[in-house]
């Protein structure tokens, strides 16, 4: 019976040389981490598997630091200028870091500023009905696009290319015009209605959503409507959230599309009350502001920016989840 038996196969030994082909074997399977070592006098592993080191770790830390320095500071010194009254504003030659006796004063002058006040009704009415809209226009494209079309993939290259082509500043001017859109509201909504990157996004998460669940209520008898409502959009929350924000701030931030095609100041959204008389330095003075008295002019600039800034700061983080979700899915699907 021993005879027979086969016997077991000797154990090789990595250290031993007359063992070259496991020698080889184990230096191919790990050859760049011990490159890696012998050169940095660190571990055999891979150097996206080390832990970094305290030198390291510090300088990511203080450029983190500088960076976010950077950014709060001239933030910190807005808002604090704005809360300042004037003599610290005028000791501290125009901005304060920390106000010693904070006051509301600008903030209540703006307010009661026909000017501004209508400024900032018409940005929330713009953004508000453009936003809707812009979510209307792409979520129904992106579905419809997102579903077989006729011709297949050329006639669909076509529509989507066609969409990153801008038609030029004096066609789109001339086309409002035709229109009668001047000096309306409407001519801060119509021209940004659509936006390409938007739709390619939106479209790549609907083409994502399982056919089965589409193909099960049209068995059942559902509508491309009934389809859309009752089953993409709920399945879209993140993607809408996203592109939704997206289009908010495009629409509060436009002051362009004003400068071409208002003229009535009545009309101004809140940025190009900004620009004029921020950015070029226009006086802001109690007749500007139409107001019996005024504050500093540069405390009023400051809370002109404070509010313009508000909208976004505080919408941004209820939506801060859904970006990665939302728009890393779609374009990965896609």
């Amino acid at each position: 019976m021993s005879a027979h038996m086969t016997a077991p196969a000797p154990e090789v030994d990595e250290n031993d040389a007359s063992a070259p082909s496991a020698r080889i074997a184990t230096d191919d399977r790990s050859l760049h981490e011990r490159i890696w070592a012998r050169a940095f006098g660190r571990s055999e592993r891979a150097a996206w598997m080390e832990k970094p080191s305290l030198g390291l770790s510090t300088i990511k830390g203080l450029v983190i630091g500088i960076v976010t320095l950077s950014i709060l500071v001239p933030m910190l010194v807005v808002v604090s200028t704005s809360f300042a009254s004037s003599e610290q504003i005028r000791d501290a030659g125009g901005y304060v870091l920390f106000p010693t006796h904070p006051t509301l004063e600008a903030y209540r002058t703006i307010f009661k500023s026909p000017l501004v006040f209508q400024s900032i009704g018409v940005s929330v009415f713009v953004t508000v009905v453009g936003t809707l809209l812009a979510l209307f226009v792409t979520i129904t494209m992106a579905y419809a696009l997102s579903r077989p079309v006729l011709f297949g993939k050329p006639m669909l290259m076509a529509i989507i290319v066609t969409l990153f082509f801008s038609p030029g500043l004096i066609p789109m001017y001339l086309m409002v015009k035709e229109l009668h859109l001047l000096n309306t509201l409407w001519s801060l909504i119509l021209p940004g209605l659509f936006a390409g990157f938007n739709f390619i996004v939106m479209r790549s998460f609907f083409m994502g959503i399982p056919k089965e669940l589409m193909e099960a209520a049209k068995i059942d008898g559902a509508s491309d409507f009934t389809i859309l409502l009752r089953i993409v959009l709920p399945l879209s929350k993140a993607v809408i959230a996203v592109i939704g924000l997206f289009y908010a701030v495009g629409f509060w931030n436009s002051f362009f599309n004003a400068l071409l095609y208002i003229n009535d100041q009545s009309l101004w959204p809140i940025q190009m009350i900004l620009r004029s008389y921020v950015i070029q330095g226009t006086s802001m003075t109690a007749d500007t502001l139409g107001v019996q008295q005024a504050p500093p002019p540069q405390s009023i600039k400051m809370a002109v920016v404070v509010v313009a800034l508000a909208p976004i700061v505080l919408v941004y983080p209820f939506l801060q989840k859904y970006f990665s979700k939302g728009v890393i899915t779609g374009a990965i699907k896609g």
